[in-house]
C-alpha cells in the first residue's frame, strides 16, 4: 500500500499536478497528519500520498458524492444559534483523521476508567453519599447542581448501572501531545450515528485506500447497544419490548433518534405514543397497548414526566417516574446523570477515580478554574481576556466565552453574570488543539484546522465497550477552537489502526 501511494504521487507530481498539499504549514500546532519534520506521520503515509498525488477535479467529484449521500440520507442537524433554527446538510471533510493503536490503547484504558468510576459515583450520590461524608467533594457543590435529582435517592435502578452511554470529549494539547478530557456527557450523548455514516460514506469515496488499510470497525455498536437495552428489562422470561423516546421532529439529533432506531429494530415514539396504567409504561399501537419494558431516552430529565418535572413539558409521559419507582420500566441512561457531567463536578473526577477505584487516572483533565470557590473566582475575573468560561451545565459550545477572540463588551457581560452567579461557571486556560489537514474548498488546497475527539463507550455493568475512534469533531473556521455542530464545526472519519501502520 504504501508503495503504490508513493508511486501515485510520483506520477502526480511528474504530470505537473498541483499537489492538494502545496503550501501546507502545519505551523506551532501538533498536526495529527504532519510530523514536526514536514513529512506524514508513519501511520499516515499511505492516505497522505493518496491525497497528495489526487487532482483537485478527482477529489472535488469525490467530495461532491460524499456530499450528495449525505444530503439523500437526510443526514442533518439543526444550528439554534442562528435564528432560524433550520436544519443543514451536516458538514463532513474526506481527510480522516488516523490514531495509532499503541495511542488508542492508552485512550482505552483512561475512558474504561472514568466511565466505571462516574458510574460508582452515581451510585454513591444517591445512595449512601461516602463521597460527601468523607468530604472528597463539596456537598453543597453537589447538592446545588440543577441536574441532582432528589426524585432518585435510594431508588434502584437496573443493574445498579446510571451510566450505559457515554461521549468522553477528549482534545491533544499541541504543546506536549497529551491527550486531555476536556468534559463528560453521561446524560444523553449524541454524534455517533455520525460516526456511523461517515464510516460508511468514507469506505464507498476511498474504497481502495481503506480495503488496503487495517482500520478497525465502528459498526458493531447499534448490536452492543440494544444487547445492553435488552439486559435491563424488569421482565425475566420474555423478549423485552423497548423504544426510543424522542422530543420529535424539531429535536437537532431528530436524524440521529431514527436512525439509531432504525439499526437497533426498536420503535421510535414521542410521549404521546406512550401511557402509564397502574404504575406500567404501555405503547399506543393500531392493536391495542403494548407493554414497554426499556426507554432509549434522548429526552432531558426536566420534560421526560410532566408530574415529576416540567409541568408545561408536551414531549414526556405523565406517571413514567411512578413507574420508574416502582421497577416496571427501565431507562438509559438514568434519570439524574447530569450530576455526573456538570462542568463543576468534572474537576473532581480525578478524585472520584482514585476514591472509587483507587487508581491514578489514565487520562489528565484540562486545567479548571471553579468560579463557585472565591479564590478561583478572583483569579478568573482578574484573567477574562485569556480565559474560556463556560456554564456548567450547557452543551453544544452554548453560554460560552472564548476571552482571547471576545470583545470588551461580551467579556464584561459575562464579568456580570460570573458575579452574579459564580457557581453556574468554570473556566479554563485556552487549549491549543491539535490540528488535521481538512479541505479549503477556496483554495482548492489543504489546510490546518483544529479538532477534537468524542469516542462513544457502553457500559454493561461488567466492561466498557469503546467504539474505535469516534467522532472526531472540526472546526472549520480558519483559527477558530469551536468545533460543536452546533456552533458551525464539521466533522471527520477517525480510523483507529488495528496495528501501528497502515
Amino acid at each position: 500500500m504504501w508503495e503504490e501511494a508513493r508511486l501515485s504521487s510520483a506520477i502526480a507530481a511528474a504530470a505537473g499536478i498541483r499537489s492538494l498539499f502545496e503550501g501546507y504549514d502545519p505551523g506551532t500546532f501538533y498536526d495529527e497528519i504532519i510530523g514536526p519534520d514536514g513529512l506524514p506521520r508513519p501511520e499516515c503515509v499511505a492516505m497522505h500520498d493518496i491525497l497528495a498525488g489526487m487532482p483537485l477535479d478527482v477529489f472535488e467529484e469525490r467530495r461532491q458524492l460524499a456530499d450528495l449521500s449525505y444530503l439523500v440520507q437526510g443526514i442533518t442537524f439543526t444550528v439554534y444559534s442562528d435564528g432560524r433554527g433550520t436544519e443543514r446538510l451536516f458538514p463532513f471533510d474526506l481527510v480522516p483523521r488516523i490514531i495509532p493503536r499503541n495511542e488508542w490503547n492508552v485512550i482505552e484504558r483512561g475512558l474504561a476508567q472514568r466511565v466505571m468510576a462516574l458510574n460508582l459515583y452515581l451510585q454513591d450520590i444517591y445512595g449512601k453519599q461516602r463521597i460527601l461524608r468523607d468530604k472528597i467533594i463539596p456537598r453543597s457543590l453537589v447538592q446545588s447542581c440543577k441536574h441532582f435529582r432528589r426524585e432518585m435517592m435510594n431508588l434502584s435502578v437496573s443493574r445498579d448501572i446510571y451510566v450505559h452511554i457515554a461521549g468522553i470529549d477528549l482534545v491533544r494539547d499541541s504543546r506536549t501531545g497529551e491527550y486531555l478530557v476536556l468534559e463528560d456527557n453521561v446524560r444523553s450523548p449524541s454524534g455517533i450515528s455520525y460516526v456511523l455514516e461517515n464510516r460508511l460514506v468514507m469506505r464507498r469515496t476511498f474504497a481502495r485506500a481503506f480495503e488496503s488499510s487495517e482500520v478497525l470497525p465502528v459498526d458493531h455498536y447499534p448490536a452492543e447497544l440494544v444487547q445492553i437495552l435488552r439486559s435491563l428489562s424488569p421482565r425475566t422470561g420474555e423478549r423485552p419490548v423497548i423504544v426510543l423516546l424522542t422530543p420529535g421532529l424539531y429535536n437537532s439529533a431528530y436524524f440521529e433518534h431514527c436512525f439509531l432506531a432504525q439499526e437497533m429494530g426498536i420503535e421510535l415514539v414521542e410521549g404521546r405514543d406512550l401511557v402509564v396504567v397502574d404504575d406500567v409504561v404501555y405503547m399506543k399501537t393500531i392493536h391495542g397497548l403494548t407493554r414497554v419494558d426499556v426507554i432509549y431516552r434522548r429526552v432531558d430529565d426536566d420534560f421526560l414526566d410532566p408530574l415529576a418535572f416540567r409541568a408545561d413539558s408536551l414531549v414526556g409521559v405523565p406517571g413514567l417516574m411512578n413507574a420508574y419507582r416502582a421497577g416496571n420500566i427501565a431507562l438509559a441512561n438514568a434519570v439524574g446523570t447530569g450530576v455526573a457531567d456538570d462542568k463543576a463536578i468534572y474537576a473532581y473526577v480525578p478524585e472520584f477515580i482514585r476514591y472509587y477505584l483507587g487508581e491514578e487516572p489514565v487520562l489528565r483533565n484540562a486545567e479548571t478554574f471553579l468560579c463557585s470557590d472565591p479564590v478561583q473566582l478572583k483569579y478568573v475575573l482578574e484573567h477574562l481576556p485569556e480565559l474560556v468560561v463556560k456554564a456548567v451545565g450547557e452543551s453544544g459550545g452554548y453560554g460560552m466565552l472564548m476571552g482571547p477572540s471576545a470583545d470588551k463588551k461580551t467579556i464584561e457581560e459575562f464579568r456580570d453574570r460570573l458575579i452574579a452567579d459564580p457557581r453556574n461557571y468554570i473556566a479554563q486556560p485556552v487549549i491549543p488543539l491539535s490540528r488535521c489537514p481538512s479541505f479549503d474548498a477556496a483554495s482548492g488546497t489543504m489546510s490546518p484546522r483544529h479538532v477534537d475527539l468524542r469516542p462513544y463507550c457502553l457500559y454493561d455493568g461488567e466492561k466498557v465497550t469503546i467504539v474505535p475512534g469516534g467522532l472526531t469533531r472540526v472546526a472549520l473556521q480558519k483559527g477558530s477552537l469551536v468545533v460543536n455542530s452546533s456552533q458551525g464545526g464539521g466533522s471527520k472519519d477517525t480510523w483507529v489502526l488495528r496495528g501501528n501502520e497502515i
